[in-house]
């Protein structure tokens, strides 16, 4: 039993514990053992992230962090900011702060440097800097104060971007981190002490509008990552050097996928011909799996009327930030550039009365929409202003949606399966139930649809993890998460329950009991957008395709000019298998050809000379193998066709 001095802690096994009232999570770390003491960098109490340091007052459940848990690296980078900052004053008076949060992998800080100037090259004094900080091991410490005690600091100091951030917050909620002798305004939570921090590196700098206003001040944006090891660094480096290597937009550019034209304009990406058999490759592969789950392909028109997203509720709650409507002679008449697919597909489900026995009705289409991203967040096919979706949309009775969410399943897990991405997670996203005022539809639509996206993850043993407040606006979604070869997380499938949009367009079906009722719309992309899908893909492979999705899966290559009319007969009878690829005819060594197919990563090499051509046979080799032997055109077809079967 606990007396009134003490507060219950429980720790995620469940155990639970007394202490004092006011213990800290570095001292219930302590009295388990001091190498947890040691490695205790934050601490989840009630499900909200603090310094380890900061004192519990009520009964709580406790969970201590460490640097291998996602918050405890997030508190890690967060703290690394500060100490960013803090460098950069001390290198550079007179800087004025924005914001320094974390981010997925470190951290970054918005600085104004008042016509001071930063490069690259400044780097290694700021990371010197830093680590010199670092080794004073200064404590973060956590200072409440008031609204007027904050405005009179920061107005002393002279820093308009904090004192704008103050007038944003209530009396009473507003905390300073003190470290060294630095000050910052900010909610917390941190690590103990600088001296953590062992390795650090700035990584990147760019240039950000303050608040991500275009009409504010453009502040400079400075990137940087850290650790609690050397070592550790050094193999970030090293992975780092391999991104280098994947990179999409290089690769692109070197095996001839896509490009860009100023002319044509930003974020447009032009898919040249080899790039365009890879899009057309996944889109035939997924039109083949969905015609197996029943879908039925349509086709919807690359712009729409303004009254069409007026209705679907996007025009109130993106309008502003996608492109302007068109205006056309008729007055009052606008139209937008195709922003989503789903209210075109609400109007072609009211083509026809539907009843019962119609559903589910499912509608598939690689449609291309366009929205407006800040030329500043443009980034090869990964952020762009013009993308096409594999986008569907089901059309159910209640009673059918956690089902067709299963079926939903099934078919990205069988997509991730074929294209090597194995290290998934799914993330099931709520509405905050604190702020409902970002949502539209009724509570009961809410927790229906949330229970079956629940239920539904449950009955296919997907990992999950849940977050709330990632919600679309009208509907709660599962994300499917996946890391690539370099451990990177990316966002890639889509599933999502919509009771909202049936309801705002009218839509119905007559039921079993003859009364009319509102079906329920799940949508539903498993690549998310074939732009951003194909980045993934090249980085993920380095850009060597699964064999089937390769644009040119051979080279034909004639040893000379004697063998090109047998090298054009083996290429027209090797088409009539669905094999792709060209002949090179250049006036160069063989050698020479092998290796730039090698370089181009063109899966096969087909060699062709004159006993090639006199026994009616073909010389084999695969990249990265070598030699396979000679074989004649059938068996290489027969050869091809096994290797080449999608998982």
């Amino acid at each position: 039993m606990k007396d009134e001095s003490q507060v219950k802690i429980t720790l995620p096994d469940g155990s639970e514990r007394f202490y004092p009232k006011g213990v800290t999570a570095l001292e219930i770390a302590l009295s388990i053992s001091e190498g947890l003491a040691r490695n205790v960098i934050a601490a989840k109490v009630n499900n909200e992230v603090w310094d380890p340091t900061r004192q519990i007052t009520e009964d709580s459940l406790v969970k201590l962090l460490t640097w291998n848990d996602e918050d405890g690296k997030a508190t890690f980078w967060h703290s690394s900011a500060h100490l960013l900052a803090e460098a950069l004053e001390a290198l550079y008076p007179g800087v004025k702060f924005g914001t320094g949060p974390s981010i997925e992998k470190g951290f970054y800080y918005d600085v104004d440097l008042g016509g001071q100037t930063i490069s690259q090259e400044d780097f290694p004094k700021i990371e010197a800097k830093m680590l010199e900080l670092a080794r004073q091991k200064n404590e973060y410490i956590r200072k409440p104060i008031s609204k007027a005690e904050a405005l009179e600091y920061f107005t002393k100091k002279g820093d308009e971007y904090k004192l704008e951030l103050i007038d944003g917050l209530e009396d009473g909620s507003i905390t300073l981190y003190e470290q060294g002798g630095f000050t910052d305004l900010c909610r917390g939570p941190h690590i103990p002490n600088t001296g953590f921090i062992k390795a650090a590196k700035l990584t990147n700098i760019a240039g950000a509008y303050w608040r991500n206003k275009q009409e504010n001040k453009m502040l400079t944006r400075i990137y940087g990552i850290t650790f609690p090891k050397q070592k550790e660094l050094e193999e970030y480096v090293t992975l780092m050097e391999e991104a280098k290597k994947r990179d999409h937009r290089r690769l692109g550019k070197e095996l001839e996928l896509f490009a860009f034209s100023e002319k044509v304009g930003q974020g447009l990406p032009l898919w040249l011909p080899k790039g365009a058999m890879l899009r057309e490759r996944l889109q035939a592969f997924l039109s083949k799996a969905q015609s197996r789950a029943g879908y039925t392909p349509v086709v919807t028109p690359n712009i729409g009327s303004k009254e069409l997203y007026v209705t679907s509720g996007h025009w109130e709650k993106y309008g502003k930030d996608s492109f302007q409507p068109i205006k056309t002679p008729n007055p009052g008449e606008e139209y937008l550039l195709k922003p989503m697919n789903c209210p075109h597909h609400c109007e072609i489900y009211k083509t026809s009365p539907r009843s019962y026995k119609d559903l589910p009705l499912r509608f598939s289409e690689f449609g291309t929409v366009y929205r407006y991203e800040q030329s500043g967040e443009l980034h090869g096919l990964t952020r762009v202003r013009g993308f096409t979706q594999d986008d569907a949309h089901i059309f159910c009775r209640p009673d059918q949606v956690k089902e067709e969410f299963v079926r939903v399943i099934d078919l990205v897990l069988y997509v991730f399966k074929s294209l090597g991405f194995d290290d998934y997670s799914a993330q099931i996203s709520l509405r905050d139930p604190n702020d409902k005022v970002k949502y539209i539809g009724k509570d009961e639509d809410w927790e229906r649809a949330e229970n079956a996206i629940v239920e539904a993850a449950a009955e296919r043993g997907l990992k999950t993890v849940t977050e709330l407040g990632e919600a679309a606006f009208y509907g709660p979604k599962l994300d499917f998460m996946v890391r690539d070869a370099l451990g990177r997380k990316w966002q890639l499938g889509t599933i999502q329950v919509d009771y909202q949009m049936p309801k705002r367009f009218g839509l119905e079906y007559t039921g079993s009991d003859n009364q009319k009722h509102q079906p329920v719309m799940i949508h539903r992309a498993p690549f998310g957008s074939m732009e951003r899908f194909i980045a993934i893909l090249i980085e993920n492979t380095a850009g060597q395709f699964p064999l089937w999705l390769s644009p040119d899966q051979i080279a034909i290559l004639p040893i000379s000019e004697k063998f090109a009319d047998y090298a054009e007969d083996v290429f027209f009878q090797l088409q009539d298998h669905d094999i792709r690829g060209f002949v090179d005819h250049r006036d160069e060594k063989i050698g020479r050809k092998i290796r730039d197919a090698e370089v181009t990563k063109v899966p096969f090499m087909l060699i062709v000379g004159e006993k090639e051509a006199a026994e009616g046979k073909l010389s084999v080799r695969r990249k990265g193998e070598g030699d396979l032997g000679s074989m004649t055109i059938e068996e290489f077809a027969a050869f091809f066709k096994k290797e080449a079967a999608i998982a």
